[in-house]
């Protein structure tokens, strides 16, 4: 049940976010005709990115919510993070063509500045109001999912609004003051931040599919509710890896080797559950151990 919620949910983000950029390109594409600016230029091409990962990140997101087959056992949410690592790139790559076309524009006396800049700012607060709302809603489904591809489109949008608002600046001080080259000076900025933010989510999907282990913190958490759970006398070899929104874990438990296989199966699967009530979404596979046995000789691997 929780699956298929969640399924809805990023689906819905995926949809909304295509929806979104492709009104986005077409409403810049008109406003650059426009004025000519270059500020609104570089947020047309970061909008043409956005819809050309957007339409990856909800293929991504279709595919991750496929269930576990006998092709892949562990279920296809490391789609997920290929997804982010790919709109990590065309973000950087759009960084530096926008940046590379400001310094051009710079250096260049003779380039043609703004012009009916009225128009473009109409355009640049509508694409700051639309952004806003797509924004709002791709965080609380990122909180309520986990989505890595929600996440990371969401982290993106949220940067598009500073260059919109930048380019609505630039706009502003072009007609107000004549000051032109504002212009490339906030497309060179918005570049920056754009490459920022795509090192930042190339680097959260490089780690996923590298299995970098959960955060520090719900590692501490699982292992408090091992610890201290009832008929378990200890814990050992607590490994986890993440994929797309899924955590897997792996742990050995200690238990009175007294008991019989059905008491100690009861306690395992009760531990289990408790760990899935604390993570909805984690997979967990649980070893148990008598208390105090020695690793056998001939098992060398950890």
């Amino acid at each position: 049940m929780t699956h298929r919620h969640d399924t809805r949910l990023n689906l819905s983000a995926g949809v909304l976010s295509v929806a979104v950029a492709l009104v986005l390109v077409l409403v810049k594409l008109w406003a650059l005709g426009q004025t000519g600016s270059l500020a609104v230029a570089a947020t047309l091409a970061d909008s043409a990115m956005d819809l050309m990962m957007s339409l990856g990140g909800l293929a991504a997101i279709a595919y991750a919510a496929k269930p576990a087959d006998d092709d892949h056992n562990f279920g296809h949410t490391s789609a997920e993070d290929l997804a982010a690592l790919g709109q990590s790139l065309f973000i950087l790559i759009s960084a530096c063509v926008i940046a590379v076309a400001a310094i051009l524009r710079l250096l260049d006396d003779t380039v043609t500045l703004p012009e009916r800049e009225g128009q473009g700012m109409i355009v640049m607060v509508f694409s700051i109001v639309v952004t806003l709302g797509l924004v709002l809603w791709q965080r609380h489904v990122a909180r309520q999912t986990g989505n890595r591809v929600v996440k990371a489109d969401s982290l993106h949008y949220l940067g598009d609004l500073i260059p919109n608002v930048g380019a609505f600046i630039a706009l502003w001080a072009s007609a107000r003051f004549g000051l032109g080259q504002i212009d490339s000076v906030v497309a060179l900025g918005a570049a920056a931040l754009l490459a920022v933010g795509a090192l930042r989510i190339g680097k959260g999907a490089w780690d996923a599919l590298m299995d970098r282990q959960a955060d520090p913190t719900m590692i501490a958490e699982i292992g408090k509710i091992a610890g201290s759970f009832d008929g378990v006398h200890g814990f050992h070899d607590l490994k986890t890896r993440v994929a797309g929104s899924r955590v897997f874990v792996n742990l050995h438990i200690e238990l009175d080797g007294s008991q019989t296989l059905e008491q100690a199966h009861a306690i395992g699967a009760a531990l289990r559950r408790a760990i899935i009530a604390a993570y909805p979404r984690a997979d967990v596979l649980i070893h148990k151990d008598p208390v105090g046995v020695a690793r056998h000789p001939d098992d060398t691997r950890p």
